[in-house]
């Protein structure tokens, strides 16, 4: 639907590309989306436990969420373009998910086992929220720690580098 109406993007932004994506891209794009479900799931069970205590600050509670939401859907919409071979979304990714975003996802478990005098402490206080807020985050590290390689592959940089933006594009 390009030059229509329906068109999404504007047309210095649209690119054409000659050929499907490599599966590695297709790879990256499903563990980026992978890394937002699972991130998503971490900022319910938050929220869900917050709400279940007395003097909840639910305002509070409900601006993290869409604050948290928002991200979410730009980082979903930058991967699509990425799908579609766009290099700055790739190294958007690369830079906010792949640094930014892994970082922050690392710093506080990493800052509790350094501070723990023994391995043992690290368990000793575990509840079921704990456990499942601990698989969700691993499964959102796991996700990204497979999905920046995915895009760095041979066949993904190959796939980058024969996007033509549409406004360079040769006339047909």
């Amino acid at each position: 639907m390009t030059g229509t109406a329906f068109s999404v993007w504007p047309a210095q932004l649209r690119t054409e590309h000659p050929r499907q994506q490599p599966r590695s891209v297709s790879v990256a794009f499903t563990a980026l989306v992978v890394a937002l479900l699972c991130g998503a799931g971490e900022a319910l069970t938050y929220v869900t436990v917050r709400l279940d205590e007395p003097n909840a600050a639910v305002g509070s509670l409900a601006t993290g969420l869409a604050i948290r939401g928002t991200i979410y859907l730009v980082v979903l919409a930058v991967a699509c373009r990425m799908l579609r071979g766009a290099r700055w979304a790739r190294i958007i990714l690369t830079f906010g998910i792949g640094v930014v975003g892994l970082a922050s996802l690392i710093i506080e478990p990493l800052a509790a086992t350094l501070s723990a005098k023994a391995i043992g402490d690290l368990f000793e206080n575990l509840t079921v929220t704990a456990a499942l807020t601990g698989t969700f985050r691993t499964g959102h590290v796991i996700a990204v720690l497979v999905a920046i390689p995915a895009m760095y592959a041979p066949s993904a940089r190959r796939y980058f580098r024969a996007t033509i933006p549409a406004h360079r594009a040769a006339p047909e």
